[in-house]
């Protein structure tokens, strides 16, 4: 394996960083794979003393996964995405449909007949193309292409939205799955310090320096430990899923990751004021509200006169042998007709159907104002929720990381005094307890940080491929409205199909 040494800074945590590396570590006489894990049996001294260092070196694959390539992978393949993606190439469609109230609608029509009567037979056939052309429908037509390019915009703004869920959510994956490794690697560390415990018990009981009670003390702790363990193994997997289902593959190695704060607003009331401009949630119920207004309208219209053009050619023929039947010639005769006229068409009453269409369509019209209201509140909550989560993770992780070096100078102590005669196993157990309670603390807390700093982006509508750098094609769905939007004909779509 090709393997190079990472520089960790301090702030993001020695020992939680050690350990989402440690599952790439080369075995080396210190570590060896086993079970998928990297198991450590060297003793907790040298443990400590990572700890306490400012940078640790630790070794790890060179084409390990960061987070931004995860979101680019989840950008392409995520199948969510990329069935919201279809909506919109749906909704598209309908402007087309729309506009066609406004082109002519052209048919044909024809008949043949034969007849069989005593003397002989009557051959009969009718054929006519006619065309029609609407003058004035009320400003229906208008209207509803207008409803219509309203939808395609807040179906934009809506898969740009549905973007950034996705994002988030495979950010939160990503960071899921190195916390759960790193807690997983520490119950295996905990359980090889707790059996070192149990064979130390064993060996001062056999001497008659310990007590069967210490033995058993050990003997639990491993026991309740080996149960942690395998509950941290198989987390680790539930998050290794979830990150295959959003991201498209399986996790590998993956880089330890940062929080965003450089694309952070300055503070939570500015990150108030992009949200309520920017946020594609909004945007796109106001592009709905636009649409019901068209909507009612386009009912209003069915109340109207209506003006139709029409223009139509007819040829018909007969072919008789019958002489002497009333009111045909023997023989073969054709006639050939043509027409222009112009329909209009005054509704005078409708059964209450157009009239109830404009009342729902204006109630429709008032939820769609209200929805508006209902997510900017979603909005602002989210930005609370996001910003103040960050600014505590961040106050967690600093704490975390002071506590976890504090625990483990507690338990060399303890563990030291234990040794002469001055502490009892349990309270080497419990200060071992309070280590591993504090490192897993630690990782989730660091974990939180980065989520957070993606949630706030998310929920400031920013949370976007292009806004990351990410390195992908970006998704333009204006190019299959460009392709389908003034389409007179043909079945096949923009792709081909």
């Amino acid at each position: 394996m090709v393997t190079r040494l990472w520089l960790v800074r301090p702030f993001e945590s020695d020992i939680a960083v050690a350990v989402s590396r440690a599952e790439a570590l080369v075995s080396d006489g210190r570590g060896f794979q086993k079970g998928g894990h990297c198991v450590f049996p060297y003793r907790l001294s040298l443990l400590s003393a990572a700890i306490a260092s400012s940078v640790v070196f630790v070794s790890a694959p060179v084409h390990a996964e960061t987070i931004l390539g995860a979101l680019a992978k989840a950008y392409e393949n995520n199948a969510s995405l990329n069935s919201a993606r279809a909506g919109v190439r749906v909704t598209n469609e309908t402007v087309p449909i729309a506009k066609s109230g406004w082109r002519p609608t052209i048919g044909a029509a024809g008949a043949l007949s034969h007849e069989r009567r005593p003397g002989g037979e009557l051959q009969a056939g009718q054929f006519g193309v006619s065309i029609q052309q609407s003058l004035f429908d009320g400003f229906q037509t208008s209207n509803n292409v207008n409803a219509a390019e309203a939808r395609v915009r807040a179906s934009r703004q809506s898969l740009t939205n549905t973007e950034q869920d996705i994002l988030f959510n495979a950010a939160a994956a990503y960071m899921d799955v190195i916390r759960d490794r790193q807690i997983a690697v520490f119950r295996e560390r905990n359980l090889d310090f707790l059996g070192e415990q149990v064979r130390a018990a064993n060996s001062r009981f056999e001497v008659g320096e310990g007590t069967r009670t210490d033995v058993a003390q050990a003997d639990a702790s491993r026991a309740s430990a080996i149960a942690l363990l395998a509950a941290a193994r198989a987390q680790a997997q539930v998050s290794a899923a979830n990150y295959r289902q959003l991201v498209g593959e399986d996790p590998n190695s993956l880089s330890a990751a940062r929080p965003l704060a450089n694309l952070l607003p300055g503070g939570i009331d500015a990150a108030y004021t992009i949200a309520a401009s920017q946020h594609p949630a909004i945007l796109a119920t106001q592009h709905l509200v636009d649409a019901a207004d068209f909507v009612v309208k386009a009912a209003e219209g069915a109340l109207l006169p209506t003006v139709t053009a029409e223009a139509g050619v007819s040829a018909s023929y007969t072919d008789s042998n019958l002489p002497g039947v009333a009111g045909i010639v023997p023989g073969y005769s054709d006639t050939t007709a043509a027409s222009v006229g112009i329909n209009l068409t005054v509704p005078i009453y409708q059964g209450g159907r157009a009239s109830g269409q404009v009342r729902l369509s204006k109630e429709e019209l008032g939820q769609a104002r209200i929805e508006v209201d209902v997510t900017r509140d979603l909005v602002r909550q989210a930005v609370t929720s996001a910003w103040t989560q960050y600014v505590a993770a961040i106050e967690a992780t600093t704490a975390n990381r002071q506590l976890v070096s504090a625990a483990q100078l507690a338990l060399n102590g303890v563990t030291e005094e234990r040794n002469v005669g001055q502490r009892t196993t349990l309270d080497v157990l419990n200060a071992q307890a309070d280590v591993i309670a504090a490192q897993i603390n630690q990782a989730s807390a660091e974990r939180d940080v980065v989520v957070a700093s993606y949630a706030i982006l998310s929920a400031t509508g920013r949370l976007t491929a292009s806004n990351l750098g990410l390195g992908v094609t970006l998704h333009r769905p204006e190019e299959h409205y460009d392709a389908v939007k003034n389409k007179w004909h043909g079945t096949r779509t923009p792709d081909g199909r």
